[in-house]
């Protein structure tokens, strides 16, 4: 099976993928580090003006920086202001223009559980959209946030690298500003040429209602009861089909440009309205890292330090990397309990054969592992193959991945300030061993960095486990489980670890849209986010305050392959240490169940 995987177009098809996306690193990271550092752009001309327009209708004052506290309390204020204008959308969606199938509102825990996920960048989805949300509530509401809450995110970074870059100050920039010129001259332009991309390969984008198709063959619908008796779906003659259309394509390109990830449509990225072609696929699967992998070079931009962008973007590709292919190996192998039914699962190359299960024809096994494996890295969510129909160590990887607290890429913004907290504990955990005070970018990193980056990194699993534990050990949480057994704990663990990292993406097979995991998974996805935010705004404010140290003979250097492999193996134990028990209990176990 090694012989072969080497030898297929699937090992091809994963070094396009990464030729590309390394190669957009430079020219897209030092575009970004200009927008955040004020230097003279292109767009200037033209977004210039919309620019000062929008400072002055919000009142902003774009030459006043903010200390972290303030930046804190404008990120906190206009989350709130997001959380409330989203909610109250989808509450009145029924009495709102732009709603021609006449979709009723939303019940208040679907609101809640709704607004929060996508306020925080996460869009964890318990509704299919194409039959719940208006037009309105898919445009003005979640397409919005899809670039606001990105745009929140990378403003966060923003200050931490100014953080770093700077010093004997207690300013790292202004919020307001850093949120307006994200979107105006980043995500707003990135997405107008992805939608012109997906339109290109028949992504759907109009605002007609839903036209009716006539079926080449008409079906008979049996009449379905509920346990009460009562009936559910009543017996019928179906001769037509409704095809659910829609601004499709706008929000699918801002949705995987800002790992956003919420789909227009139930199955996501797996709908060929969403998905049609292996052009678009692509196209797709690319703006899901590629925002977060030029953060990397942006970062040593803004630092003056090149190296540490680059080590930083070599860390996560070390640890990315061998958990894809395991996730191709494994998918490929396919399932051993079809080997006594003499079901042949064996291809001639990785676009067919082994566990196609859940998978799209037009994409294979490997484009689906690429997917699920950079959704899951990076806090995207989006999906073109079913998670939960994966081989249990195939399945694995992603959930593995999820565990990392989204470092590894990450969203954008977020993944490289939850990196980079890791990098501080690792510079400090260095320093204890050869007896030296640490230092990062020439300032000591003390007691209250460590304080905040132990918060940082330890608040997402904690919420996680406990959310899990109280859903299995709940009468309310285990109405949701479809699945007995070890599958059935790892959808639960999958959901409560996907919202408490804010990736959105979910295992399957669980009812979440019930007000006991609507409003559990709501309230995780708001302490993972703000909860790990909050410590790195105040890391930031701590490390612009300080002066530089020069660099002297015992000086960690923080660029080479030494430390590059120190932080590597900083991330693994943390992820590993911190989730073991509970993935012995489901994937594991589920792996060896199949073996027997």
């Amino acid at each position: 099976m090694i012989a072969h995987f080497f030898t297929s177009n699937g090992l091809l098809q994963i070094a396009i993928y990464f030729a590309v996306l390394l190669a957009c690193v430079k020219p897209l990271g030092n575009y970004m580090a200009k927008v955040y550092m004020g230097k003279p752009l292109v767009l200037d001309k033209i977004l210039g003006p919309v620019e000062r327009l929008l400072y002055k209708i919000a009142g902003a004052k774009a030459e006043q920086e903010m200390t972290w506290q303030k930046y804190s309390a404008a990120m906190i204020l206009f989350s709130f202001g997001s959380f409330v204008f989203l909610f109250l959308i989808l509450m009145f969606q029924s009495s709102l223009p732009f709603n021609p199938q006449a979709f009723p509102d939303l019940t208040p825990d679907l609101a809640f559980n709704t607004a929060a996920s996508f306020i925080t960048n996460t869009n964890w989805q318990s509704y299919g959209g194409e039959s719940t949300m208006s037009y309105l509530s898919q445009f003005a509401g979640l397409t919005v946030q899809n670039f606001v809450s990105a745009a929140v995110g990378m403003a966060v970074l923003v200050a931490l690298i100014r953080g770093l870059a700077r010093k004997n100050t207690d300013k790292i920039g202004n919020f307001w500003v850093d949120v307006v010129r994200t979107n105006l001259y980043i995500l707003l332009p990135l997405a107008l040429i992805w939608t012109v991309i997906l339109g290109s390969q028949g992504v759907v984008q109009t605002f007609s209602s839903y036209p009716n198709a006539q079926l080449v063959e008409a079906q008979d619908v049996a009449e379905v009861k509920d346990a009460t008796g009562t009936v559910t779906q009543k017996a019928d003659h179906v001769t037509e089909q409704s095809l659910a259309l829609g601004p499709a394509a706008s929000q699918i390109a801002i949705k995987q440009l800002g790992t956003n990830g919420g789909g227009f449509y139930n199955v996501n990225s797996a709908h060929p309205y969403e998905n049609p072609t292996t052009i678009s696929n692509f196209f797709e699967m690319l703006a899901i890292l590629l925002i977060p992998a030029a953060l990397c070079y942006t970062f040593g931009v803004m630092v003056s330090d090149r190296r540490q962008g680059w080590a930083v973007l070599i860390a996560m590709t070390i640890i990315f990397v061998p958990l894809l292919f395991v996730g191709v190996y494994f998918e490929q192998g396919g399932n051993p309990k079809f080997m006594p039914l003499h079901i042949d699962q064996t291809a001639s190359n990785l676009q067919a054969g082994g566990n196609m299960e859940g998978k799209e024809t037009r994409f294979g096994i490997t484009n689906s592992v690429i997917w699920a494996s950079a959704t899951t890295a990076a806090s995207n969510g989006s999906v073109n193959a079913m998670h939960d129909s994966f081989t249990p160590m195939g399945g694995f990887v992603p959930l593995f991945l999820l565990q990392f607290s989204e470092v590894i890429y990450g969203g954008v913004g977020s993944g490289l300030y939850g990196m980079l907290t890791y990098v501080l504990i690792t510079v400090f955990i260095a320093g204890l061993m050869v007896g030296r005070t640490p230092e990062y970018l020439g300032k000591k990193i003390q007691s209250f960095e460590m304080k905040m980056s132990s918060i940082a990194i330890l608040v997402t699993p904690m919420v996680a486990l406990i959310g899990t534990a109280i859903a299995c050990m709940t009468d309310l949480g285990k109405a949701g489980m479809l699945n007995p057994g070890a599958q059935g704990f790892s959808e639960i663990l999958y959901a409560f670890t996907s919202a408490a990292d804010n990736n959105g993406s979910a295992f399957a097979g669980l009812s979440a849209n019930t007000p006991f995991y609507n409003t559990a998974l709501g309230l995780t996805i708001l302490i993972g986010r703000y909860w790990v935010i909050i410590p790195v705004l105040a890391i930031a404010g701590s490390l612009a305050k300080k002066n530089t140290v020069p660099v002297s003979a015992g000086t960690l250097p923080t660029h080479t392959p030494l430390f590059i492999a120190f932080l590597v193996g900083t991330v693994v134990l943390v992820g590993v240490l911190t989730y073991a028990p509970a993935d012995a209990l489901g994937p594991v176990a589920e792996y060896f169940n199949m073996l027997k």
